[in-house]
């Protein structure tokens, strides 16, 4: 004979008290209505901040396509057709592949350089304790505050008594002493997060100080180094008055220097739309490099907040 199962029955039915557990869980409150105009007033500020960065870039890009007629006659207007010309012309006959590679060869090594030495300096600051640690840090930071432009009177005549005026390899040294403050100062703060635990076992294990640093401790900064890295690389690829002043020779001007010539190559007959489009050959490099590692930055700049 077969029998069906009946439900049990409710902690109402059966005589037992009711919980706040067999209510279920309460409601969510509303949120406070400060909370959300903050939140809006915040997102606002985002929004128009965003439109300030980004249509002028759009707009430059924009114009690079067009010709000179259309820029003045109709500046805020889709171009009639694509004019790529002007990224030919501004390549070739306005130098700026030249430039271009000048500027690669001079961020390239002084990037490579600031970085080696940075993070050697930054690690024995933040690892070791020694007599004048403290001196040296304080005293990289007191370079971060020293102004470029009293430093290129004397600096030029430094350079020029070395015999490394007018060079790419005296512009590399001069940009690395320039970038090395702040270099050291940022991984000196993410060395400090690191774990030392990692670092106390390969010394146990028999490894040298050099084979900690450089096959241990210099892959985990890896975020720190890419976000350094980054802001190394916008302030030497858009540095104008130190290549100014230490590069006079036409042929070894970098990209900042290029943009300048061509806009005053030929007077009030400038080639407007060469201009822009040699402005927009020099922007999308630092724009790749920081989309492709926007990643990295973020976790180097939060890493300290994080542990």
């Amino acid at each position: 004979m077969k029998t069906t199962e009946t439900p049990a029955p409710l902690p109402a039915e059966s005589g037992a008290p009711i919980t706040k557990t067999d209510l279920g869980p309460p409601p969510p409150m509303k949120e406070k209505k400060e909370g959300t105009v903050l939140n809006v007033f915040s997102h606002g500020v985002l929004v128009i901040w965003a439109f300030m960065v980004v249509l002028p870039l759009l707009w430059a890009v924009m114009t690079s396509f067009k010709d000179d007629r259309s820029i003045f006659s109709s500046p805020w207007s889709l171009p009639d057709s694509l004019h790529f010309d002007n990224w030919s012309r501004a390549w070739t006959q306005a130098n700026m592949s030249d430039y271009f590679l000048n500027t690669v060869l001079v961020v390239g090594g002084s990037l490579i350089g600031t970085l080696v030495l940075g993070s050697m300096a930054a690690y024995v600051l933040a690892r070791f304790e020694f007599p004048g640690n403290r001196f040296i840090y304080f005293l990289f930071i007191g370079g971060m505050s020293f102004p470029i432009m009293l430093a290129l009177v004397p600096l030029f005549y430094v350079v020029n008594n070395m015999g490394l005026l007018n060079t790419i390899h005296g512009l590399i040294l001069v940009y690395i002493a320039y970038s090395l403050p702040f270099t050291v100062f940022f991984l000196t703060a993410f060395f400090r997060t690191l774990p030392t635990s990692i670092a106390e076992a390969a010394f146990v294990d028999g490894a040298s100080h050099s084979r900690t640093f450089f096959q241990i401790m210099l892959p985990m900064a890896k975020p720190g180094l890419i976000s350094v890295g980054i802001f190394n690389f916008l302030g030497q690829w858009n540095q104008y008055m130190l290549p100014t002043v230490l590069n006079t020779d036409p042929d070894k001007r970098v990209l900042t220097q290029g943009l300048v010539q061509l806009a005053v190559s030929q007077g009030y007959k400038g080639d407007w739309s060469g201009l822009f489009a040699g402005l927009v050959m020099a922007m999308l490099p630092v724009l790749a490099a920081y989309i492709i590692f926007q990643r990295q930055v973020v976790q180097g700049l939060t890493a300290g907040a994080l542990k």
